[in-house]
């Protein structure tokens, strides 16, 4: 178990990162970014593009560490849903997780890497999408309801390879 930070949650109702990455972002709300979200076991986040979209199901919620940013990027320029400070998530594929904002834990099953695209050539500037090769956060199935907000956190491992399982 580890104290964690939530620094940001994104729930994006229009996928605006789609087509062309020189087209430019498509329009949209200028800020998605929320203090809370509600997370639905096997659904995702509520009022977000992938919420209860079957073909997402497996990976509707991704988590990605600051650590591997920009200190001036955030989350409406990567497109994932939780922004981490303190904790490697990309380490944690294959893993169940657990992340306790202070309403009860949410557990997330970490099924792959979330891979940069060439979107963030242009929303972070160019390069990023290699310098975020293996830093690019990880695609979650929730496999609880649960609420997360901003701030101070607690982050578990559940099981997985950390935890001898």
């Amino acid at each position: 178990m580890s104290q964690v930070e939530v620094l940001q949650l994104l729930v994006s109702p229009a996928h605006r990162l789609a087509g062309r990455p020189s087209d430019g972002p498509s329009p949209g709300p200028s800020d998605e970014r929320v203090t809370r979200v509600e997370v639905r076991r096997e659904l995702g986040l509520v009022g977000d593009r992938y919420y209860a979209r079957p073909a997402h199901r497996n990976a509707a919620v991704t988590m990605m560490a600051s650590e591997g940013l920009p200190a001036d990027a955030d989350l409406r320029h990567t497109r994932r849903n939780i922004l981490l400070r303190g904790v490697d998530i990309d380490s944690c594929v294959g893993a169940t997780i657990s992340l306790d904002c202070g309403t009860g834990p949410v557990v997330f099953a970490v099924k792959r890497p979330a891979r940069p695209c060439a979107w963030m050539d242009v929303t972070i500037g160019p390069g990023a999408q290699r310098a975020l090769r293996g830093h690019g956060g990880v695609r979650c199935t929730p496999l609880s309801d649960g609420v997360l907000t901003l701030g101070p956190a607690t982050f578990r491992v559940v099981a997985g390879a950390d935890t001898g399982s």
